[in-house]
């Protein structure tokens, strides 16, 4: 793993635009894999900014984001859907045949996942992974415990991590107990991983993911297994970590 040190989490936007502007410019055909949640925030209104610039255009791009709350329609204020359409699909080029996020409100859930694995396998795999880091060390909502052979499938939130997610909503009652979420395999067979983490509260998270054991205990520990992996955290989320 590489590891980008940056000061705050302002810079740790830029570096992270910076990063994702470079591999646009290396294929303009990028195969994009997109998180959400409150770390990427930055990364995205960076991106914005790049494309209003004339910096960046994403009419090329195709991208796939990682998970999707079971039960919430696309329109529902808490979708990841709607989450990406406020963040970045409505303010750049993207086509929306393109930007792909799992249908959480499909009836069939189990074929929305095979049907979402299979579109990532036709576009040629994700050139280019963003991902944060959960505290338990979940990536994408694959916790503790999921298999490393894992593709797209429907997972049971951990009430830790439903806890955590729940500053989005009016009150942890309200936040889903199910995701569809990209697998672990799915994940590590993309050609690039951005991991990006930032604030305090994540650094345990931070050096247990580097001073670990590769575990299904903690699902972040595969990352040591990928042949390109980039790292870019704050001061903060790197404070329990000698570098």
């Amino acid at each position: 793993m590489r590891i980008i040190k940056v000061k705050d989490y302002d810079e740790l936007s830029r570096e992270a635009c910076n990063f994702v502007l470079n591999n646009m410019t290396q294929n303009e055909k990028l195969v994009l894999g997109l998180a959400t949640g409150s770390t990427p925030e930055g990364l995205y209104s960076n991106l914005v900014e790049s494309f209003k610039q004339g910096k960046a255009s994403f009419k090329n791009v195709i991208s796939f984001n990682l998970d999707e709350y079971v039960g919430l329609k696309a329109e529902d204020p808490q979708s990841y859907r709607h989450y990406m359409n406020e963040k970045l699909f409505s303010h750049v080029d993207i086509l929306d045949e393109n930007a792909h996020v799992p249908n959480g409100a499909s009836i069939n859930i189990e074929q929305e996942c095979k049907d979402y694995e299979k579109l990532i396998e036709d576009s040629g795999k994700i050139d280019v992974q963003i991902l944060g880091l959960g505290l338990n060390g979940h990536i994408g909502f694959n916790e503790p415990g999921t298999p490393f052979s894992s593709r797209t499938h429907i997972v049971d939130l951990n009430e830790s991590t439903r806890e955590a997610n729940s500053r989005f909503f009016h009150s942890i009652e309200e936040v889903p107990t199910k995701a569809v979420t990209m697998g672990i395999e799915t994940i590590m067979e993309s050609k690039k991983i951005l991991l990006l983490v930032s604030g305090k509260n994540k650094a345990e998270a931070v050096a247990k993911l580097m001073n670990g054991d590769v575990s299904t205990k903690f699902p972040a520990s595969v990352l040591k297994q990928h042949k390109n992996v980039t790292v870019i955290a704050d001061e903060d989320a790197l404070s329990e970590l000698k570098i």
